[in-house]
């Protein structure tokens, strides 16, 4: 499974039956592991159900900067299927357990195939966007600003 960012890696998900992996170690985009479901019975596999762990911190929740737990338990459980209806569809749903929220967050995403794709080129990423000082980790804004990630930690410029 590719990403939209040239910069990031591959992400595999691990459809052989295999165990997690007896390590401490983390990864940029976890550790995923799936397992392929008829739900309709009909003979054919139609959903994709994978459970990502071990995904290296920091990390936050979107563009905001918003921080996700310090503890790398983050724990995301995925359900992927074309709409039955129209397979053009392709439908999402994911939950996230982790520290940072009082309970178990889902959202489902919803993506259309469009029939005519145009490719880019994205040779120039502008990098990494946190910044570790000492043992804090800033969030690089585009005014210059280094932010916090925590409260309890001030601006820098």
């Amino acid at each position: 499974m590719l990403f939209e960012r040239t910069e990031m890696p591959p992400r595999r998900i691990y459809t052989d039956g295999r165990d997690w992996p007896q390590t401490e170690e983390t990864w940029f985009v976890g550790y995923s592991i799936g397992k392929w479901l008829d739900t309709d019975s009909d003979g054919r596999y139609d959903t994709l159900e994978v459970e990502t762990r071990n995904l290296r911190g920091p990390r936050v929740w979107d563009q905001s900067g918003m921080p996700m737990g310090d503890d790398n338990n983050t724990v995301i459980k995925e359900r992927i299927s074309l709409d039955k209806s129209d397979p053009g569809t392709l439908r999402v749903e994911m939950t996230t357990t982790d520290s940072s929220l009082t309970r178990p967050w889902t959202v489902i995403k919803t993506f259309k195939r469009q029939a005519t794709v145009w490719w880019t080129e994205d040779n120039c990423p502008e990098g990494q966007a946190h910044v570790t000082i000492g043992k804090e980790v800033y969030f690089s804004s585009g005014d210059g600003t280094i932010m916090p990630m925590k409260k309890a930690s001030q601006p820098r410029t």
